[in-house]
């Protein structure tokens, strides 16, 4: 039975060792063709313009990067054939996609991240939906490494390793943003002390201070934590307070215009006043700084100090009626809006 070539035609066997292939007189070589020795009468292919019939060598197409895949065939066979061992080096030429031989096959790693069935993921290639290393692919049975490669399905990450875990927690009121307290005192790491012991190293992503609940990510995957936490990548941070006295709208163009804190200065991304009531303001604060206790002293220097604090949302992930104190693990959406967001 041929295999899949890369193209996803079907292609010849390849032989190493003791040839598979038909001699002039119907039976098997007994080697295979040495490098630099001519072919023989057996080694010609009979379904080649000027097979063994005429004597000549047959000429041996090479399909990599040339001709189309037969989408409609492709779908049906390649569920059932053997892709070819080697696929070939980058189809894409510098700087494209990096396929290897003894990788893991695209619509398989589609299939394990959950994205569709490998029916489904070879629908998505032949659909030109699916990339690899930023180069569309379109050829089916293409094998990459799942551990460096990255791929992407209408623009948004796949998440392929398993091992990797993105959790968000609401995290009380009075517990402490670390993963253990030389005083006793509740921290975050209580929460996930059973993943830890399973060998799990977890990262809070940034932190928020005792008095102040709400979102709070956890994960093992180091460079997006980094990245998540560092101000030039600007992620934006949504917080809901309740602050003493009744917030007139003049603050909101001050906020924006930027205020002047003891470490340097300080602006919003933007301001809503929620609602003003019996002496206090509810006011929904968004901003990319991350600096230790940065709402409750922009809010203190502007005359309207923190009553409460909560965060509500880290970029695209959302703390919605999570109750305090649970944990959750991030849709695969979630994730690849952090990834996007970061420029992974």
């Amino acid at each position: 039975m041929a295999s899949a070539s890369r193209d996803g035609t079907p292609g010849p066997r390849k032989r190493a060792g003791r040839s598979t292939s038909a001699s002039s007189g119907g039976q098997p070589g007994r080697g295979a063709r040495k490098a630099g020795q001519p072919k023989t009468g057996s080694q010609y292919s009979k379904a080649a313009k000027g097979g063994a019939e005429t004597g000549r060598p047959a000429k041996k197409t090479h399909r990599k990067g040339t001709s189309k895949p037969d989408v409609t065939s492709g779908k049906v066979r390649l569920n059932n054939a053997r892709p070819a061992r080697h696929q070939g080096g980058n189809a894409g030429g510098d700087g494209g996609a990096s396929y290897v031989s003894d990788g893991v096959r695209l619509q398989k790693v589609l299939a394990q991240a959950g994205v569709a069935s490998r029916r489904g993921a070879e629908e998505l290639i032949a659909a030109g939906r699916v990339s690899v290393d930023g180069e569309i692919v379109v050829e089916q049975g293409l094998r990459i490494n799942p551990d460096t490669a990255i791929v992407r399905v209408d623009g948004a990450r796949v998440i392929i390793d398993e091992t990797k875990q993105y959790l968000a927690l609401n995290k009380p009121r009075g517990m402490q943003s670390t993963m253990a307290d030389d005083q006793g005192r509740p921290c975050i790491g209580d929460i996930i002390a059973e993943r830890v012991m399973a060998g799990h190293r977890m990262f809070h992503v940034g932190r928020l201070d005792a008095d102040t609940e709400g979102l709070l990510l956890l994960t093992n995957d180091g460079e997006l934590a980094h990245r998540l936490m560092h101000p030039s990548y600007e992620v934006p941070k949504t917080y809901m307070a309740t602050v003493k006295g009744e917030v007139p709208r003049s603050l909101i163009r001050t906020l924006r215009a930027g205020v002047e804190l003891d470490d340097g200065p300080v602006k919003v991304d933007s301001f809503t006043i929620v609602d003003v009531n019996n002496g206090a303001s509810l006011v929904e604060i968004v901003l990319h700084e991350g600096r230790n206790r940065i709402v409750r002293r922009l809010m203190e220097e502007v005359g309207f100090p923190v009553r409460r604090l909560l965060r509500t949302q880290v970029g695209d992930v959302a703390l919605g009626d999570q109750r305090a104190g649970s944990l959750r693990v991030l849709g695969r959406d979630e994730i690849g809006g952090l990834y996007e967001a970061v420029g992974l």
